[in-house]
């Protein structure tokens, strides 16, 4: 009987080394919203080839804030996909201090494009102590985009505008003459990390605070720049110059980024280059005809005279520590870092390869919207990340809610944003 035993472990244990070696040899890759999936499906044999692991595609839950939970409560199991992305760097810091990610700085380093990335690219992918956890993939340069066509057939002017005030008095004085709504930017709870990454952020970088990570890596919330870009939010509600209703609904971005600005009842927006391509473009569900022509873009201006442009890292790859052959796994992210993925995506999603030798590539030179952009890369701005970070951004989506609703002034919108974060990483956290 001890020997018949003997006989059957060994076997079991034969076919579970048998088993977890298929299981090596495939690496499973996370992705959400079909113009991403069908940009990594496109190079998927590439990689496969590059590289001699076979990749399996998993499509996850489509708006950032669905897919954002369901990775987490998975990673919290110790299960989920290898590989997959997070929106924003500020989630890639709070998913690495929760051990969740598979330190990569040396494979990132040592890897032949590493000389390529732009260095933007590089000091926004790296955290304060020097660790890489993540991939770049996408560049985006954010900034306001306008209707230039309508604007124009209105006699309205489209230079410019110098600073906050000016920006204010603009759209107060276009939505007079027009009837349209005339600025918007994502605010409120449904519109998730966007209300941070796509509108306060810009502002914010032009107050009188650029910055809300202190030396000491606490938060800096209560300052006169907060308030100032909540005050600022405050003017946008009380002048009627964006749609308070569709901001409070289930998909915030779809009535005015993609039926409202295509049809002219909207005339300003924040957004980023993926907006030539994704939301408007030809292939997109409501596109603009002759969009760069019809669509120009501005600066964000600072709260005095002065403007920028703002510079973030679109959804990094990055790898689950839970994964069962972590070398099979970084073999195919340092594979993910071509200049073909990077196209590929640049082409379905319109985002900015992170890339210098992109330029040299044909098939992103044919992506005639986007090449321009290429040349603000390095002129931007960009806010620093700490962990918690994210906490922030779902902070001001409260406190912009309220806003919305007219239940503060931009001081209890500050209030909202001091005690969400302060009840949910601590007091000695929050300054």
């Amino acid at each position: 009987m001890k020997l018949k035993y003997g006989l059957w472990a060994g076997c079991i244990l034969t076919a579970g080394l048998a088993a977890q070696a298929a299981m090596a040899e495939t690496v499973r890759i996370a992705e959400h919203r079909q113009a991403r999936i069908d940009a990594l499906n496109a190079v998927i044999p590439g990689i496969e080839e590059a590289t001699g692991i076979d990749i399996e595609l998993v499509e996850y839950p489509g708006p950032d804030r669905e897919y954002v939970s369901k990775l987490l409560t998975e990673l919290a199991a110790g299960t989920g996909p290898d590989i997959f992305s997070l929106p924003a760097m500020s989630q890639v810091i709070d998913f690495s201090t929760a051990g969740y990610l598979v330190d990569v700085t040396d494979e990132v380093k040592n890897w032949d494009g590493y000389d390529q990335l732009y260095d933007v690219a590089k000091e926004l992918v790296t955290s304060d102590d020097g660790s890489i956890f993540a991939m770049p993939k996408l560049l985006s340069v954010q900034q306001l985009y306008f209707r230039r066509d309508v604007l124009e057939d209105a006699g309205i002017s489209t230079e410019q505008p110098k600073n906050w005030d000016e920006l204010i008095q603009w759209a107060i004085d276009a939505k007079a003459k027009t009837g349209q709504y005339s600025l918007m930017l994502p605010m409120g709870i449904t519109w998730g990390g966007g209300a941070f990454n796509e509108g306060f952020g810009h502002l914010l970088t032009g107050s009188s605070t650029p910055q809300i990570v202190m030396d000491d890596g606490k938060l800096n919330l209560t300052s006169d720049g907060v308030l100032e870009v909540f005050g600022f939010y405050e003017q946008l509600v009380k002048n009627d110059l964006l749609p308070i209703d569709p901001l409070l609904g289930p998909e915030p971005w779809v009535i005015p980024k993609y039926e409202m600005f295509p049809a002219g009842e909207l005339l300003v927006t924040t957004c980023g280059s993926w907006c030539y391509i994704y939301d408007w473009g030809p292939n997109s569900s409501n596109p603009i005809p002759d969009v760069t022509e019809a669509v120009g873009t501005w600066a964000v201006p600072n709260r005095e005279d002065g403007e920028h442009v703002i510079v973030s890292l679109g959804h990094p790859w990055s790898i689950n520590a839970a994964t069962f052959d972590v070398d099979a796994a970084k073999k195919v992210l340092m594979a993910m870092g071509s200049v073909d993925l990077m196209v590929s995506y640049a082409e379905h999603e319109g985002g900015l390869p992170a890339r210098r030798d992109v330029l040299d590539d044909p098939e992103f030179l044919k992506l005639t919207p986007l090449v321009p952009l290429m040349d603000d890369i390095e002129k931007g701005v960009w806010l620093k990340n700490a962990p918690g970070f994210t906490a922030v951004s779902e902070g001001v989506a409260r406190a912009t809610e309220g806003l919305l609703l007219g239940n503060v002034d931009a001081a209890g919108a500050q209030q909202i944003l001091v005690d969400y974060v302060t009840d949910t990483l601590g007091a000695d956290q929050v300054q």
